[in-house]
């Protein structure tokens, strides 16, 4: 059964030296709300995440909300282990995937079925899972023989489809998205609106972080409020974003 536990979880990032106390560090430090400061060895640092504490269990759909540069983005990737904790625990059960860039990790010089098991693998399957896919991920995008030349011949919106189609194959015990996604034209926004409702529902946690309070609202039955790095309140989301609309 797939669960999330973080436990007082400090993200800090290392800007330079803070031996010296200049002038310029004043004033970063000011500017920033008070999230420069320094670490034990007195260097300087931007203090992404403070004291984060989240439980989630099977059936979770979390909306993670607030202002821009609140840690929305930095909490997510810590949840995808792109980041490492500064300090604190994260305990997760359960494959995860995550769609914050959906492009990542393609080669343009290759081709687009070679594209397909390149990302594939970076999904987590292996070579007889992705076989077993590509005839389904090939129909869906729609690309024809195109998937038989090279990806940096591909428009913007064919080298989205690909990408989009390659990771909703996969069935994630938790996914991570940073914003809804929206794929090509208004036709096969439709199509692709359908395969990403069914990708979230074949989840057992969902965390989405998001600026639309009604995508959270539609999706979610869970909010965290981010603020300046810290949780500033998780529950209901119909309670959380009503005080997220009345203090921010």
């Amino acid at each position: 059964m797939a669960s999330i536990h973080l436990r007082n979880v400090d993200v800090d990032f290392p800007l330079y030296s803070g031996a010296s106390r200049s002038l310029k560090t004043s004033l970063l430090h000011l500017g920033s709300g008070g999230r420069i400061g320094r670490t034990v060895s007195d260097r300087m640092c931007v203090q992404a995440l403070t004291k984060v504490s989240l439980q989630l269990k099977d059936g979770d759909r979390l909306g993670i909300i607030g202002p821009n540069g609140s840690g929305k983005t930095t909490l997510l990737r810590v949840l995808s282990s792109i980041y490492e904790p500064s300090a604190g625990q994260v305990f997760i059960e359960g494959s995860v995937a995550s769609l914050f860039d959906v492009a990542l990790g393609m080669d343009t010089e290759g081709t687009g079925y070679e594209n397909i098991t390149l990302r594939g693998m970076l999904l987590g399957l292996s070579r007889s899972e992705i076989e077993k896919k590509v005839h389904d991920i090939a129909e869906f995008t729609e690309l024809g023989d195109y998937l038989s030349i090279p990806v940096r011949t591909y428009s913007s919106g064919m080298l989205l489809r690909l990408a989009f189609a390659v990771c909703t194959s996969v069935e994630p015990e938790i996914l991570l998205m940073d914003e809804w996604i929206g794929v090509g034209d208004a036709r096969f926004l439709e199509k692709a609106r359908v395969r990403l409702d069914d990708f979230v529902h074949g989840s057992s946690i969902l965390a989405l972080a998001s600026h639309s309070n009604d995508l959270i609202r539609q999706v979610c039955n869970k909010a965290v409020l981010m603020d300046k790095g810290s949780v500033s309140a998780f529950g209901e989301v119909k309670e959380i974003i009503e005080y997220y609309e009345q203090n921010y």
